[in-house]
């Protein structure tokens, strides 16, 4: 049982191999951040609680959602003693049921058909899939276990500016539902 109550860093890989469920669609997380609040600038939450962050600083074991881009809405899981401001990233997943409701919350018209493996690959995409919304900021977040751990490494986090090359990103080497780039990483 994960103990959402330690460091962003020691929950990032214990969320690997286990699986999300939210709106009708369940995802198997294979991709995560960790973020550490205060000491970590790259943190949403590095200079403090602000109205938008607020959540990040609640209960851990909930939803932190938040509009990226004014075109997304990612995911983080709560972690750390309450008032820490800690989370991890949920950046990449398998779909393991509600796919067709997964299909119809990514797939545009105008465009070919989105690759099973790209449903939920990318924070975006996965908040989409999942169907995360910003009412959902700061509600428990409903997590099934994983059976047993899986191999994952460790690397820099991506798509970011700040305290990038901390090795804080956390992955299953060679699942193709994780985003890129896949390199330089460090064994665990």
């Amino acid at each position: 049982m994960i103990d959402f109550s330690q460091t962003a860093d020691v929950v990032a890989p214990q969320l690997l191999g286990c699986v999300i469920t939210h709106n009708g669609v369940s995802v198997r997380l294979t991709e995560v951040e960790a973020y550490l609040g205060s000491n970590d600038s790259a943190a949403h939450t590095y200079r403090g609680k602000t109205e938008r962050n607020a959540a990040m600083f609640g209960p851990p074991g909930r939803l932190y959602v938040y509009f990226s881009y004014g075109i997304h809405h990612n995911g983080n899981i709560v972690c750390a003693p309450e008032g820490e401001g800690q989370g991890c990233l949920m950046r990449g997943g398998e779909v393991v049921a509600g796919e067709d409701l997964a299909c119809e919350r990514r797939q545009r018209p105008e465009r070919a058909p989105i690759a099973f493996e790209n449903l939920a690959r990318g924070p975006g995409n996965l908040g989409q899939a999942l169907g995360l919304t910003l009412p959902d900021n700061g509600t428990p977040v409903q997590l099934t276990q994983r059976d047993e751990e899986p191999d994952w490494v460790a690397g820099p986090r991506i798509g970011i500016s700040k305290n990038a090359d901390a090795p804080l990103r956390f992955w299953i080497p060679g699942d193709k539902t994780v985003s890129s780039p896949r390199g330089r990483p460090k064994r665990r």
